[in-house]
C-alpha cells in the first residue's frame, strides 16, 4: 500500500503550500494518482504556483469540496511537470474528473488567457 492509496478515490484534496515566512496556505484541488505519485493542475498567476516556486514542500489531506480536512495530511513534494509529462498528467486529471478537469477548467484557462501548469506530487514519508 503507497502513501497516496487513500487520495485514489477521493474528488477534492487539501494542498497546503508554504508562504516564504512559512505560514501554511491550504487550497482545495482536483488530484489524480497514478501508482507512487499524484498530479494537479493550476494556472500560472495563481498563488499557489508561486508559492510552489519557492518551496516545493506541501501536504496533501483528503478534503471537502470547501477545503475542510476530512483525514490526516501526509508530507510531499511537487515538481512543475513540462512537455509530454504534462500532457500525460493532464490526460489522467481529465480521466477522473471528466466535466470539470477536461471540458471546465482548460476553457476557463484559454478565456482568461492564463497557462495551465501541471504538478506531480510525490510523498516523502
Amino acid at each position: 500500500m503507497t502513501a497516496l492509496q487513500p487520495f485514489i478515490h477521493e474528488k477534492t484534496v487539501l494542498l497546503t503550500t508554504y508562504k516564504r515566512d512559512g505560514t501554511p496556505v491550504g487550497t482545495p484541488v482536483n488530484l489524480a494518482v497514478d501508482g507512487d505519485v499524484a498530479y494537479f493542475r493550476t494556472w500560472d498567476t495563481a498563488w499557489k504556483a508561486r508559492r510552489l516556486r519557492h518551496d516545493p514542500d506541501v501536504q496533501l489531506a483528503p478534503s471537502t469540496q470547501g477545503g475542510k480536512p476530512t483525514g490526516p495530511a501526509i508530507p510531499a513534494r511537487a515538481r512543475l511537470l513540462d512537455g509530454e509529462e504534462a500532457k500525460n498528467a493532464g490526460r489522467l486529471i481529465g480521466r477522473k474528473h471528466p466535466v470539470l478537469q477536461r471540458v471546465l477548467v482548460p476553457l476557463f484557462h484559454r478565456l482568461t488567457r492564463k497557462r495551465t501548469l501541471h504538478y506531480e506530487v510525490t510523498p516523502t514519508a
